[in-house]
């Protein structure tokens, strides 16, 4: 089983790591796991202003922290796994990925938003499960 877990760093992000452990506990196995996140993309002008070096540190940056509570987590439950950061829009990065490593499932939290916001603005989970062939869980 190949899982592809994408996290932010949220609440929900920690939930899905947590589902993620406890499936990998029902394989006989060890599941293959790659822990993914991805960065917007700074605006041109921003990242023009700060430079090469500051723009990777800043990715960097964001990456650690939305990556840093699941590799615990992951680690605490002795499960190797790999780790992707990534830069673009979130869904069509996690969806391309999964695609191209074929993984066996998408595990991702759900920010929980309203039904009224999620029409509105759309979620990432929403844009995976269009643009993805690859089953998707998502944890609330």
């Amino acid at each position: 089983m190949n899982i592809l877990l994408a996290v932010d760093g949220s609440a929900a992000s920690d939930r899905a790591t947590k589902h993620v452990v406890q499936l990998s506990k029902q394989f006989a196995k060890p599941p293959k796991l790659t822990l993914v996140n991805v960065s917007l993309p700074l605006l041109k002008a921003a990242s023009n202003k700060l430079g090469r070096k500051a723009t990777a540190e800043y990715y960097d940056s964001n990456s650690e922290y939305a990556a840093h509570k699941a590799r615990r987590m992951l680690q605490r439950a002795k499960l190797e796994f790999t780790e992707v950061f990534l830069v673009g829009e979130p869904a069509d990065e996690i969806a391309r990925h999964a695609d191209k490593h074929e993984a066996d499932l998408i595990v991702m939290g759900s920010r929980g938003q309203t039904a009224l916001k999620s029409l509105l603005l759309g979620s990432v989970a929403t844009k995976v499960l269009a643009q993805s062939k690859v089953p998707l869980t998502v944890i609330r």
